[in-house]
């Protein structure tokens, strides 16, 4: 692929609309989302009434306030199709989440919500200098989990060449993409670097391959992460995010002449930054929990959908949308040890800034009588360290953490390839083993 960036005319019209035809949009949607979930959803019409609050309130964009959250637990207690507002004969397509525990979060799609889903992503694809006729090697997981069908769908919107790999099979997803020569390469960022391992495991230089473009999402990465994946792999690497409840992959896309955060396709879905505790809304720039509300979903409108992911609101740059910055974290699985608040992409930011280190880690919670603890294990890049230097790269790493997060903690590092590697998607970064009794 000959990587291009966009001129204005490769773009649409909302693209590069102003902020006040944007808006004048968003409010003309967003006052048919409200109206459509009231009429259609048992659930939303008893929250509204509950709330004191009617679709025809919503005078301003500023109104959206007004009205109740939704929250993964609202999905639970409709399952399987409570909160669909259509009659379920006219969804086309059902996926679920991949929890694993309590019952799955259940979500469903008209075919016009299938194609405003491929829009999106294709928009996405084309935003990370993706076109027509290109090859896109496909990763993410298919089935039930949005990542795999959304990009592929996507993909083919724009007019290009699909392997539908899906994730595991490492040496097999290598094999592909040198006899393929694909130049994007759409997985989780955890798994490209299985896939950079597995080109250097058979003697191959990863940088040499065919692949230009990584389109990353489905778990939050770091700056740091990206560097590190876009010199292994010789690459640029966008990142794209999602979540089912509110569509899938590609409700936000980083565009690869800027890569400074994540547009949000702000025609379809409406942002909004909150304080997690008070549920107020914060302006833009400052961070809190990201909520979203669809705009143009038919089968599963979703209002105020708390992400529980940590970020913030950015003003415009390559697009006429507002940008969300890199997920700091989530407000639900936020790790507190003594007192101190811990997030897997702090300790990971430290461990890929020591070039002694390979880019996998595992955080293991424990609780030593009534205090947690935190395990930190990292993994050497060359088994070729003395015992001494390894315990002295362990007690840099410590105190790295201990300055720069707060939190005392264990550091174990092992030989190359001791940490678990995942073959189908998300990397398990955390391990907690306390009793849920205690």
């Amino acid at each position: 692929m000959v990587q291009r960036h966009p001129t204005p005319d490769d773009l649409e019209p909302i693209e590069r609309a102003s902020r006040d035809e944007l808006q004048a949009l968003q409010l003309e949607r967003l006052r048919w989302s409200l109206q459509h979930a009231y009429d259609n959803v048992p659930h939303y019409r008893k929250a509204f009434d509950e709330a004191g609050v009617h679709p025809g309130d919503l005078k301003s964009l500023s109104d959206l306030a007004k009205f109740p959250f939704t929250e993964k637990k609202t999905l639970r207690d409709n399952y399987p199709f409570g909160l669909f507002a259509v009659p379920r004969e006219q969804v086309v397509r059902v996926h679920a989440s991949s929890g694993t525990t309590g019952r799955p979060t259940v979500v469903g799609y008209t075919q016009k919500d299938i194609d405003t889903w491929a829009d999106v992503v294709a928009r996405s694809i084309r935003a990370a200098g993706g076109r027509r006729g290109d090859m896109v090697h496909i990763a993410y997981g298919y089935g039930l989990f949005t990542g795999g069908l959304g990009a592929h769908y996507g993909a083919e919107r724009l007019g290009c060449t699909v392997i539908p790999m899906s994730g595991g099979q490492t040496e097999k997803q290598v094999q592909l993409i040198c006899d393929f020569q694909p130049s994007i390469i759409m997985v989780t960022p955890s798994y490209m670097l299985n896939i950079v391992e597995e080109f250097k495991r058979q003697g191959m230089d990863p940088t040499a391959s065919s692949l230009k473009v990584g389109i990353f999402g489905a778990e939050p990465w770091t700056n740091e992460m990206r560097r590190t994946i876009e010199t292994e792999a010789g690459i640029d690497a966008v990142d794209i995010y999602g979540l089912s409840e509110v569509m899938g992959p590609g409700v936000a896309s980083e565009c690869i002449e800027s890569k400074d955060g994540p547009v949000i396709w702000e025609d379809h879905f409406y942002p909004e930054i909150i304080d997690p505790d008070t549920g107020e809304v914060l302006p833009d720039g400052e961070e809190g929990e990201l909520v979203f509300t669809s705009l143009s979903k038919e089968a599963l409108p979703i209002i105020r959908y708390r992400t529980r992911d940590l970020t913030r609101l950015l003003p415009p740059t390559s697009r006429s949308m507002r940008r969300m910055g890199k997920i700091t974290g989530r407000s639900d699985d936020m790790l507190i040890i003594r007192g101190v608040n811990v997030f897997p992409s702090q300790i990971e930011e430290l461990v890929l800034k020591m070039p002694a280190l390979a880019p996998h880690y595992q955080l293991v919670v424990a609780r030593d009588g009534h205090l947690d603890t935190l395990e930190v294990f990292g993994e050497l890049k060359e088994n070729t360290h003395t015992q001494d230097s390894i315990a002295a790269l362990a007690k840099e790493l410590q105190h790295c953490i201990k300055t720069y997060v707060g939190v005392s903690t264990k550091v174990t590092l092992t030989p190359p390839m001791g940490i678990e590697r995942t073959m189908t998607g998300k990397a398990r970064r955390v391990l907690d083993k306390r009793s849920k009794n205690t």
